[in-house]
């Protein structure tokens, strides 16, 4: 008898599940679930609320749980405690959103697994575990490639009106805003780094202008300089990506890996697809 499998990939804003039974795959969505903003009891209550509604917990063998946070091993911890409340003649295994995207690009094989959406990171996985891990050090002084580095440049080249009058006016018709309200939302709103992330929109309105192709190129060569060269292995093995970042400017990360002398394996939207066919 087949087991039935509840797989998540959590992010701070949005949770998708995947109920695996067979060859069914039932598709939901929740709210995200950040354990540093809610506790074990706000867990529950969230998916109680969005989650239960939608399957049957009794039937549930097996739960893989991939989130953000959760390399905290009190964050793995409050998560793992909310899903046994609830799932409680289940196997419950949560890690980290690293590990979902090694399983999902490289599967059982070795290879380099990168993350490039909001947030970025990477690592050198071999078949099973990671291995090593070039520091991410969060949208203040790292995350090189992400969308919030790059919606940053956005925002430094119309500040510092670097940006030609063809792109200020561009931006002034997209977002019209002006630099008190960007300095606010970045400077004292909270989840700044969502709100840098959101300008990586205007760079994918408007490939083909030169200073757009220049902050592209840049930032995610910053990206391979930094952690992708302190691998020796990425000589040798495919470099994979995940997320929004990756996915949507393919083209360039084609060209730094053929400068670089790597080889670009899979490049996927987000990690779902592939972690169901791990866990097959």
């Amino acid at each position: 008898m087949s087991k039935i499998k509840l797989i998540a990939d959590s992010g701070a804003t949005k949770a998708e599940w995947c109920l695996v039974n067979k060859n069914k795959i039932q598709t939901i969505f929740t709210q995200g679930i950040s354990p540093y903003f809610l506790n074990t009891q706000q867990i529950i209550e969230l998916l109680e609320k969005e989650l239960i509604p939608k399957i049957s917990p009794l039937s549930i063998n097996e739960i893989h749980y991939y989130g953000t946070g959760c390399a905290n091993p009190a964050n793995a911890k409050s998560i793992k405690k909310a899903l046994k409340w609830i799932f409680k003649d289940a196997l419950v295994i949560v890690n980290h959103d690293l590990m979902a995207a090694a399983r999902s690009l490289c599967q059982k094989e070795k290879g380099i697994a990168c993350i490039l959406g909001t947030g970025s990171n990477s690592c050198y996985y071999n078949g099973t575990r990671i291995v090593k891990n070039s520091p991410g050090l969060g949208y203040v002084l790292g995350d090189e490639a992400s969308g919030a580095y790059l919606g940053k440049k956005v925002i430094q080249h119309y500040l510092y009106k670097t940006f030609d009058d063809d792109l200020l006016a561009r931006f002034d018709a997209k977002y019209v805003t002006n630099a008190a309200e960007i300095l606010e939302n970045v400077y004292k709103k909270p989840l700044p780094n969502r709100y840098l992330a959101s300008f990586t929109m205007f760079l994918a309105d408007n490939r083909g202008h030169y200073m757009i192709e220049n902050i592209i190129e840049d930032g995610l060569n910053d990206f391979f300089f930094t952690h992708l060269c302190k691998y020796k292995e990425a000589w040798n093995l495919p470099i994979n990506f995940v997320g929004s970042v990756a996915y949507g400017f393919k083209d360039v990360l084609n060209q730094l890996c053929h400068s670089y002398e790597f080889e670009l394996g899979i490049v996927l939207k987000n990690p779902m697809q592939g972690l169901v066919e791990f866990h097959r």
